[in-house]
């Protein structure tokens, strides 16, 4: 990831993002769905989750959220500011996978400097997470 932040004038639609692989541990999906205050049991009893229909404890929305806005922000910069995140959730994400986001800008707004970046999150199920981010982006001289 490029952490010295991206100018608004160097971002070309069709820009790809650099993949980002994230190890889906129970210990981190239980933690973040805490972290996030949602104590809906499905996230962190293994039993209620299968009673209820899940194979096992699943991440939650709030833990995708974030972790869509950190691969958008990681490759943004610490200059970037988030105007909008919109996703949709697919396949869950269950203890012993791995999510891979990926992304690619489609497209620009020269007046208000924000880029919009399609996401995507896949899993050995299929896609765990599409949406779009926006995120405005300085003119130039990263800080």
């Amino acid at each position: 990831m490029i952490l010295t932040g991206r100018d608004y004038a160097d971002v070309a639609v069709g820009e790809e993002l650099p993949e980002l692989s994230i190890p889906l541990t129970r210990t981190m999906i239980v933690a973040t769905a805490i972290a996030s205050r949602d104590y809906q049991d499905v996230h962190h009893d293994p039993g209620l989750a299968v009673e209820r229909g899940s194979r096992d404890v699943f991440m939650n929305i709030l833990t995708t959220n974030g972790l869509v806005d950190r691969y958008a922000t990681s490759w943004a910069g610490p200059a970037a500011r988030v105007r909008a995140i919109r996703i949709r959730l697919g396949a869950p994400n269950y203890p012993g996978d791995t999510m891979t986001l990926t992304g690619t800008v489609s497209a620009k707004d020269d007046a208000a400097r924000r880029v919009e970046i399609a996401v995507r999150g896949t899993n050995s199920l299929g896609a765990h997470v599409t949406g779009t981010v926006v995120i405005e982006l300085p003119e130039g001289g990263r800080p």
